[in-house]
C-alpha cells in the first residue's frame, strides 16, 4: 500500500482527479508559515493511500497537474520513496542517499 500527502492548493486550477483510485485517510488545514510568496498561506493536506499497482500511473498523473513554483507530492511504498514535482518524478529505494540527494 502506497501512502502520500497532497496539498490541495498545489493543484492547477481546473484539475479533476476524479478518476484516481485514492483513499483519503486524513484531511488537515493550517496556516503554512514556510510558504513562498507565490503559494497560498492556508494549506489543506490530504493524506492518501493507493494500491502499489497504481503508483507509477498516479505519480505520472500528479506530475501533470501540480502547479508551479515549489509544489510537490511525497509518496511512499514499502520499498520506495517518490517525490513528485510538476512534470518530474524522482523515485528511489528507501535508504538510497544518492536518490534522496537527487530529489532534493
Amino acid at each position: 500500500m502506497a501512502t502520500g500527502t497532497l496539498i490541495a492548493e498545489s493543484l492547477r486550477l481546473g484539475t479533476d482527479l476524479g478518476e484516481l483510485a485514492l483513499r483519503v485517510s486524513r484531511i488537515q488545514r493550517f496556516e503554512a508559515r514556510s510558504a513562498i510568496a507565490a503559494q497560498a498561506r492556508i494549506w489543506t493536506l490530504l493524506t492518501f493511500e493507493a494500491d502499489d499497482s497504481m503508483v507509477t500511473e498516479l505519480s505520472n498523473q500528479l506530475s501533470r497537474v501540480l502547479d508551479e513554483p515549489g509544489w510537490y507530492v511525497d509518496m511512499r511504498t514499502t520499498d520506495e520513496t517518490l517525490i513528485i514535482f510538476p512534470h518530474l518524478v524522482f523515485r528511489y529505494r528507501r535508504g538510497d542517499a544518492e536518490g534522496r540527494r537527487a530529489a532534493e
